[in-house]
């Protein structure tokens, strides 16, 4: 079993930045993968990014590449969303992922309970 805990949400004017933190816990396989999800009021929840466990590979989606960064820290088991250039669109709750398939769709073994995120305009 793997625990996740997702932490740094909060409310930031537009053009801002917010750090996300998931602190992972359990049986991480180094070959894991570790993803951000984002669900905003009313809509599906949409891929953000991806990182093997091991590092080297991430991908973005469309709508964050350039703003958003993915990293990990194997020592702290944890894993970090840095979100700078902040739009009013980024608003959603926020949710840390991990599984043995590094993929874009919903299709995680492993989910945090999420962290709202608000970016006034």
């Amino acid at each position: 079993q793997v625990q996740l805990v997702e932490s740094g949400g909060g409310l930031v004017q537009a053009g801002g930045s917010l750090r996300l933190s998931c602190a992972a816990s359990g049986r991480i396989f180094s070959s894991y993968a570790m993803a951000w999800f984002r669900q905003a009021p009313g809509k599906e929840r949409e891929f953000v990014g991806t990182i093997r466990w091991t590092g080297g590979y991430t991908r973005y989606a469309d709508s964050v590449k350039g703003r958003f960064t993915i990293s990990r820290d194997s020592a702290k088991n944890t894993v970090y969303l840095q979100m700078n250039s902040l739009k009013p669109e980024d608003t959603a709750v926020y949710y840390c992922a991990a599984g043995p398939t590094l993929t874009t769709t919903v299709g995680y073994n492993y989910w945090g309970q999420g962290t709202q995120v608000t970016v006034s305009s």
